[in-house]
């Protein structure tokens, strides 16, 4: 499952944990539930990893916009030599070369959409791993300093800034360490818990 397809869902599960929490009967709110939120994308960004994936997809993205630009003044120039020679060429000859170029001009189109898919893989291949990474360290702070959940924070209207963890976080996914367990955040709402069986 790619991390873009997960964080389309982080809104959903988001919600279904605030309808838990509203819909659940009083009686049933036994233990308290910790929460905390974690700007994912601001982390795999932040990071060390993220910092030199964007440099490495910036020197990519340059090159073939060089390219793409110096393909593009050619294609004007052709143009303009074309529209020049308007009045000079036969209305057959003049047809065969402005199809020339318009063939020449879908040719760099078509290169375009290829360096953007281009782009896009390998930004999903040098960010899938750091997200990866992300979501362990997320995993190993929800287990070390007991939180039952842990949101994305792009899915909250709202958050106490004592339960974001996403500076904690960049700096666990540098260090690429267990996370010792951190500062207890302020009792946040009561909880809903499953009803005992």
């Amino acid at each position: 499952m790619s991390h873009s397809f997960r964080l389309a869902l982080a809104p959903v599960v988001a919600l279904a944990v605030l309808l838990l929490l509203v819909l659940t009967p009083s009686s049933a709110r036994a233990a308290e539930l910790k929460l905390a939120v974690v700007d994912v994308q601001r982390v795999v960004m932040n990071s060390e990893d993220g910092l030199r994936a964007q440099a490495t997809l910036k020197k990519l993205f340059d090159s073939r916009q060089q390219e793409l630009n110096r393909r593009q003044v050619d294609l004007q120039k052709q143009r303009e030599d074309l529209d020049k020679q308007q009045k000079v060429l036969s209305k057959e000859a003049m047809q065969k070369r402005f199809e020339e170029w318009q063939k020449v001009a879908g040719e760099l189109q078509q290169v375009f959409l290829e360096y953007n898919n281009e782009l896009q893989k390998k930004e999903k291949e040098l960010t899938s791993p750091i997200f990866e990474k992300v979501m362990g360290v997320i995993k190993r702070l929800a287990s070390t300093d007991g939180f039952d959940v842990i949101l994305d924070k792009a899915t909250a209207a709202f958050v106490r800034t004592d339960l974001d963890l996403t500076d904690r976080c960049i700096q666990l996914v540098n260090v690429g360490a267990t996370p010792a367990p951190g500062p207890t955040p302020a009792p946040g709402p009561v909880a809903p818990s499953a009803p005992k069986k």
